[in-house]
């Protein structure tokens, strides 16, 4: 017997469900917070933080990072409280803000998404091959491993979500257990040659002070802040999945933002601390050198093998943020497929697994969307690390912010403008709050503008590079066109635009 659940109606037809009371509280904040992929977004993007943002700083700027996104996730967590869709952001937009914005925001996130799965595939590949070399003094193909993340992801995307959930959460408590290994251990031992220098690292003026060093710039530093949590918002898109959305999916995108930033404060600040803050810097500079930030405390107090485990686990951090990708992905080609705007993709896209009730057709298109941008990359003679990796999350990141500020707006709208459950409507959780968060993600999207050529390195005179804010603008004027066609020549077809939810729409107490 199937527990998939099947709405009908007289526009939609067949609406087919996703697996309900599968994944729990915990599951969803292990699928959400692997998309941040903690010790690769501390390992990776800490040190250029350091050494050409905001130097010792850093940790700093991580803490307006979390401060900005918790406000933007009060007032996302209280949407998620009556809205229970797939589509997440594609179904707030379009509730809040109409379904024009709403579906021109559905294909930049689900482009989003489906990049950013490539995009991990390439660090994957990368961290896969120097392990490899210097465990065992084997030069593996980049595209081997690129292959098997893929199709291990296709796999375990098929299947129930709770069996990717407990992957990613063995994966996530192994990176979680060796970051804090390396922090705990400066903690216990008073900090390193200036202590735990305090002033250098966590005082949030410097968050905006540039690095003491020619070319850093606090912006870059703050940018590479933000970009450690891209994902987190993911929680939503399990509502349906989840055994109480009503519940889960609010405690466990506060619990995600917070418990990722106060974990990303702490780690960077220890790492800081033990190394040094002007020491930080400079190893920061070069390539070579920027990960000893984390490997040194690491080395001294364990050991060698320590190091070795450490390069394993950023193999799997990888992995489990691709997969988690992977399955948002999926998600967001099933929520709009579904939706009845082609009878064709309601019945293929749009449907779910007899058994698992899972987006398995979904699955199979963005696993074959992937493997021609895995090709694309490789043919081209690029590299998995400087170009996959980094043109793709540059690519992502820039979509994502853009539809994060616009759903922080769609919230005010949805409880203060269309006057929607006036009993949650707040002055602060809903209206300024979210108004904050919106705003300070905009200036994120500025930062990204303001620092691209820096963020994407030795990429940047790429075409694909040239080419990123046009990728974005016309897949958002085209979405917003064809919603327009739809409400001109289709209005039956126009009005479910994003309106596919969950049906218990009671808020539990």
């Amino acid at each position: 017997m199937t527990d998939q659940v099947v709405s009908r109606d007289e526009n939609t037809g067949d609406v087919q469900r996703l697996k309900r009371n599968a994944v729990g509280t915990v599951g969803v904040i292990f699928m959400a917070v692997a998309t941040a992929a903690p010790i690769t977004a501390m390992v990776g993007n800490v040190p250029i933080a350091v050494g050409f943002g905001n130097g010792s700083h850093a940790p700093a700027g991580y803490i307006v990072a979390t401060v900005v996104l918790g406000l933007f996730a009060i007032g996302y967590a209280t949407m998620a409280k009556h809205i229970t869709a797939t589509g997440a952001f594609y179904g707030y937009i379009s509730h809040g803000l109409g379904r024009v914005i709403g579906m021109a925001s559905g294909l930049l996130i689900t482009m989003a998404y489906i990049v950013f799965e490539a995009s991990l595939i390439g660090i994957f590949s990368f961290f896969f091959q120097n392990l490899f070399k210097s465990q065992l003094d084997i030069t593996v193909p980049w595209l081997v491993p690129a292959i098997l993340m893929l199709v291990l992801n296709c796999i375990l995307t098929y299947f129930d979500v709770n069996l990717t959930a407990k992957v990613l959460g063995v994966f996530l408590v192994t990176e979680i257990v060796m970051l804090s290994l390396g922090a705990l251990a400066v903690l216990f031992k008073g900090g390193g040659p200036d202590g735990f220098a305090v002033a250098e690292t966590l005082n949030p003026i410097g968050a905006f002070t540039p690095a003491a060093v020619a070319g850093a710039s606090a912006g870059l530093g703050l940018f590479f802040a933000f970009w450690s949590w891209v994902g987190f918002e993911s929680t939503a898109m399990y509502g349906e999945e989840s055994k109480d959305p009503k519940r889960i999916i609010p405690r466990a995108t506060m619990i995600s933002v917070l418990g990722v930033g106060l974990f990303y404060v702490f780690v960077s600040w220890m790492a800081i601390a033990g190394t040094g803050p002007e020491q930080s810097v400079q190893l920061a500079q070069s390539a070579d050198t920027s990960s000893e930030i984390f490997f040194g405390n690491v080395r001294t107090t364990y050991g060698e093998w320590a190091i070795t485990l450490f390069n394993i686990l950023l193999v799997t951090g990888s992995f489990a943020c691709g997969m988690a990708f992977h399955n948002c992905a999926s998600r967001y080609l099933y929520a709009m497929g579904r939706e009845g705007l082609s009878k064709g993709l309601q019945k293929s896209i749009g449907a779910t697994h007899p058994t698992h009730g899972s987006p398995h057709i979904a699955s199979f298109v963005q696993t074959g969307i992937t493997l021609v941008l895995i090709l694309a990359f490789f043919f081209a003679g690029m590299d998995p690390y400087i170009h996959m990796y980094t043109l793709l999350a540059i690519l992502g990141t820039m979509a994502i912010l853009v539809v994060q500020s616009l759903c922080a707006f769609a919230v005010i709208a949805y409880f203060h403008f269309h006057k929607n459950h006036p009993s949650s409507a707040h002055w602060f959780k809903t209206f300024l709050a979210p108004l904050l968060g919106g705003i300070g993600m905009l200036y994120v999207v500025y930062l990204l503008w303001e620092h691209k050529d820096a963020a994407a390195g030795a990429a940047s005179g790429t075409l694909l590079f040239k080419l990123t804010p046009w990728i974005v603008v016309v897949l958002f004027v085209f979405g917003a066109a064809m919603a327009l066609y739809f409400k001109l020549r289709d209005p039956r077809r126009y009005d479910l635009i994003g309106r596919i939810v969950y049906e218990d729409n009671a808020v539990r107490d």
